[in-house]
């Protein structure tokens, strides 16, 4: 599942929530969910998604809003809308406020299926402004996601490119092993111990006596890049 494309489901009704959530993990991709906005912007602030699935219909902040700000924020991630009001003029306007696609309740989920592997080919694209982060002589492209050492390109998981952006959005601050846990997920603190080592043998010289991605004792992890 490491490679796996990330999808965040935002539904404010707990049952399409959890039965979204099973299908598309039945179907080999991950998937984090929020109940609204606000916990949808939270799930998002470390962790960079392949697609979001969202709904219209929600208090507060509704889909349409939601997805409207993202743009204004210069956010391009994918956007599935979906919403029980299919007829044309409501496509239109969930198209007008930066979904990428729309589809209509109640739907077949082979459908889901194929109109997301349409949106994910397009996540393969830089969804922000690249930053290319330096650490010894790794260099990291945080919109693409590419990793290279000595100039030459270093394969990494999804997971592990999750945890690299998390670390570079702390600029130096130390992030608990509990936010690198997905929403929604059982992975434990070991697990994250796994994945931060696994990554340690790709960026550093000597994975034992780390330089670069540091143990900060009782507070978690933190990643020393240059000028820091």
């Amino acid at each position: 599942m490491d490679d796996a494309h990330h999808i965040l489901v935002v539904d404010d009704d707990k049952r399409i929530r959890e039965l979204l959530v099973s299908f598309l993990s039945n179907n080999g991709y991950r998937v984090s969910a929020a109940a609204n906005a606000a916990e949808a912007r939270r799930a998002m602030a470390g962790i960079a998604y392949d697609v979001i699935v969202l709904d219209i219909m929600m208090p507060g902040e509704n889909g349409l809003d939601f997805a409207a700000n993202l743009r204004a924020a210069s956010n391009a991630i994918p956007i599935l809308m979906l919403s029980a009001r299919s007829d044309a003029s409501d496509r239109i306007k969930g198209l007008a406020k930066g979904s990428d696609d729309y589809l209509g309740k109640p739907f077949e989920p082979e459908e889901l299926l194929l109109r997301l592997r349409n949106l994910t080919r397009r996540s393969a694209v830089p969804r922000a402004a690249s930053r290319a982060v330096r650490f010894g002589d790794c260099v990291f492209d945080t919109g693409t996601g590419e990793l290279q050492r000595g100039g030459v390109h270093v394969h990494i998981t999804g997971r592990e490119r999750e945890i690299l952006r998390m670390l570079i959005t702390a600029d130096g601050r130390p992030v608990a092993r509990a936010a690198f846990q997905p929403q929604g997920s059982d992975e434990n603190a070991r697990a994250i111990d796994v994945q931060v080592n696994r990554l340690r043998q790709k960026v550093e010289r000597d994975p034992a006596q780390p330089v670069y991605l540091q143990t900060v004792r009782g507070e978690g992890y933190c990643l020393i890049v240059e000028g820091e």
